[in-house]
């Protein structure tokens, strides 16, 4: 089991799956300020056509080395 990481060290493209560890699609953006360790969210490219989605940063779960699970279903970030 890999050990947790910083939200700082998130990269494009990191997988994104839901609290039952089902895949919902890629990290497209991290919204935050790293000088002031304030994190605010991600940008989740979902579905077959990356459809972008919002996620705030309490409804993100556990980031480990290339993947970051929610604190939400697929059908909540629907």
């Amino acid at each position: 089991m890999p050990d947790p990481v910083s939200w700082m060290v998130i990269e494009q493209g990191w997988a994104v799956v839901d609290a039952d560890g089902h895949d919902l699609g890629r990290v497209d953006e991290v919204l935050g300020d790293e000088s002031a360790d304030i994190f605010n969210g991600l940008q989740v490219l979902t579905g077959t056509f990356g459809r972008p989605a919002y996620v705030p940063a309490e409804r993100v779960g556990e980031i480990v080395e290339g993947r970051v699970q929610l604190r939400l279903t697929k059908e909540e970030l629907g």
